[in-house]
Order: C-alpha cells, then sequence, then structure tokens
C-alpha cells in the first residue's frame, strides 16, 4: 500500500515529463553545400571528425528540418539535394521535417516570388502546387525515408506564391485555396494521409498578427481547420525586443485554446559570441553566451510544454552548423552551436531533453 501510494504522489511529476518537448530539431540544410567546401566537424566529446547529422543526434536531437526550393541546382536546395539530406538524416536516427518554400530562392515575410517555370494564374497555380506537393511527398516516400512533417510554406504570413497569393494586396481567398490545394497535394501521395502538415508563420510572439493570419485563412469550400495538423512558428530575440517569453506564452495559448493543435516553434536562435550591433535582445537577464543559447532553448521548451493539452511538441534550431555565415541573418555576431573550426560547443546539450 505505501508504495502504491508513493506512485499515486509521483503521477502529477511522471505527466509533467511525459508533456516535455517531444520533438528537438535542428535546420541544418546548408550541411552537403558546406561540406562541398571542405567544411568538415567535430564533436568536442570525442574530438573526432563526425558527420554533423551525427553529431545533433549523439546530443538528442530527432528531428532534422530540411528546406526544398523549386530550384534544379543542388547548391540552392533542390529537390535532389533534400533528397540525399534526408537519407542522411534518416541513417542517422533523426525524423524528416521538409521545409517547402515554393519559391526559387528565400520565402519569409517579405519575399514570396513565384518559381520562375510555374504559371501566374491562380488556377495554374492551384493545380502546380498541388502537383509539385504530391510529388515531393511521393520522392521522399520512395526513397525509404518518408517524411514526418511538412510545411506548405515558409513564414507565409502575408500569404505565398506573390503577387497571385499575396494577402495584403488580393486577400485572404488567394492564399486559402493555394494552401486547400497544397494540403490535398499531400494527401494524394504515398503514405500522405500520415504526414503532418503544417502552416508556419513567423513572429510567433506578435498576437495581433498571428491572430490576424488565423482570424482570415480559412474559408468555406477553401481552407479547412481539417486541412493541417499543426502550427509551426518563428520566434527570434534579435528583430523585435516585444518577442519576450511571456508575449509568446500569451499568444500560443491562445491559439491552442481556439483551435486544439499542436504547435512547434521551426525556427529560433540565440547569440553565443560576440555582439549583436544595434540591438536590444528581447530577453534581456540572458547573457550573449553558449550558456545562453542553452537558457534560451530551454526556455521556449518551458513555454511549449506549458501550453493547454500538452499541445506543445517540438522546437527546432535554425543552421547551427552554418559556419561562414554564423550570424544567419541577424546583426549578432554568432548564433553557432559551433566554433568558427566546426567544433560543437556544449549548447549542443539544448537537444538532450
Amino acid at each position: 500500500m505505501l508504495h502504491f501510494l508513493q506512485l499515486l504522489f509521483l503521477l502529477p511529476s511522471l505527466l509533467v515529463q511525459v508533456q516535455a518537448i517531444t520533438w528537438r530539431g535542428a535546420d541544418f540544410s546548408s550541411l552537403a553545400n558546406l561540406e562541398a567546401s571542405g567544411r568538415t566537424y567535430r564533436d568536442s566529446s570525442s574530438g573526432a571528425v563526425t558527420p554533423f547529422e551525427r553529431i545533433l543526434h549523439n546530443h538528442g536531437a530527432n528531428l532534422a528540418r530540411i528546406r526544398i526550393w523549386t530550384s534544379t541546382s543542388n547548391s540552392q536546395y533542390s529537390l535532389n539535394y533534400g533528397l540525399a539530406l534526408g537519407k542522411r538524416a534518416k541513417a542517422a536516427g533523426m525524423s524528416i521535417m521538409v521545409d517547402l518554400h515554393y519559391s526559387d530562392t528565400w520565402a519569409d515575410p517579405g519575399h514570396q516570388a513565384i518559381p520562375s517555370s510555374w504559371p501566374t494564374d491562380l488556377n495554374g497555380l492551384n493545380t502546380q502546387i498541388w502537383t509539385y506537393t504530391r510529388d515531393v511527398v511521393n520522392a521522399f516516400a520512395n526513397q525509404g525515408t518518408p517524411i514526418q512533417f511538412i510545411q506548405i510554406g515558409n513564414e507565409i504570413n502575408d500569404g505565398l506564391l506573390w503577387p497571385t497569393g499575396k494577402i495584403s494586396s488580393k486577400g485572404f481567398s488567394p492564399a486559402s485555396q493555394l494552401l486547400h490545394s497544397a494540403s490535398t497535394g499531400v494527401r494524394a501521395a504515398t503514405g500522405g494521409s500520415s504526414v503532418k502538415i503544417m502552416v508556419h508563420i513567423a513572429n510567433g510572439w506578435d498576437s495581433s498578427g498571428v491572430n490576424f493570419f488565423w482570424n482570415g485563412i480559412f474559408l468555406q469550400g477553401q481552407f479547412a481547420t481539417s486541412d493541417f495538423d499543426l502550427f509551426g512558428f518563428s520566434f527570434y530575440p534579435f528583430y523585435n525586443s516585444a518577442a519576450s517569453y511571456s508575449a509568446l506564452q500569451s499568444t500560443l495559448t491562445g491559439i491552442v485554446n481556439k483551435f486544439g493543435k499542436d504547435v512547434m516553434v521551426v525556427e529560433t536562435d540565440w547569440p553565443a559570441t560576440g555582439s549583436c550591433s544595434g540591438v536590444t535582445l528581447s530577453e534581456r537577464s540572458i547573457p550573449i553566451s553558449v550558456a545562453g543559447q542553452t537558457t534560451w532553448v530551454n526556455g521556449i521548451k518551458n513555454v511549449l510544454a506549458a501550453l493547454p493539452g500538452g499541445h506543445g511538441t517540438g522546437i527546432v534550431y535554425w543552421e547551427p552548423g552554418w559556419i561562414g555565415n554564423a550570424g544567419l541573418g541577424s546583426s549578432c555576431s554568432d548564433n553557432l552551436l559551433v566554433d568558427g573550426s566546426g567544433v560543437s560547443r556544449a549548447s549542443m546539450s539544448m537537444f538532450s531533453s
């Protein structure tokens, strides 16, 4: 009886552990291009040259996020490039998240260019995005690396496939139609019914922007709540000082309460060394340091773990090994989880739980 009572008292803490973050990932899409230039990586625990995806997995990462552009060049994240990286991720023991940009180049809140070889009218784009998305899912399935999660667009706050699907100039209907077409393309693919579909927007802390998108994107006969499985958000500390944990907690709690779907933070970084010129980091108590990187990510994990119903399920660190681009698009000096020689930093431990 005593042992039974002790177990009852332990159950709440065990349940908290069960609700901890399931998916701990990294977007290392640049890896093969870096290796082609001669870059190698070493795990600080052994000192041996080791494939970067294996270093990540050895430290607890279980998800590889792979961006794919519509380019046919491997140096520009083509489908073939992504397929090869998918094989490596699976061999290292990681599941796969595919991030479709639906563009020949970077897609983000300020850029969503229609691929040069695609039509530009809405009817043509609906057919093209359906076919293209289905074919990508089939390609990964056919080589034995099925997709666990797929993003139908990258940071699509103002829609996708501009100008046709730009929300601010065309309204929500074109973007809603395109997302529906992409979703049905996933479902039409081999094993597509088991692929989790994500819609990804930037600035997960910004309740106004998040609610504007999600209050407008669902239209009768177009994109529906049944067309996707989970929300994806970017959450960076250096683009707006209002990007705090409390703002993220409030915004994500609201979206979970409204829709009851899972949430992942699929892009984040924190500076390890140097400075962030002209920037006030959003959590000012966290230092620019290797230890600060872990603190920042653990704070996001705590936000996700506290979401209602256990709906906070994963976090992805963006491009932790991109030596030569250590600022990763920010004004901070170095956001990597490796040093300039490719040796893993202690902050790799962020993937361990």
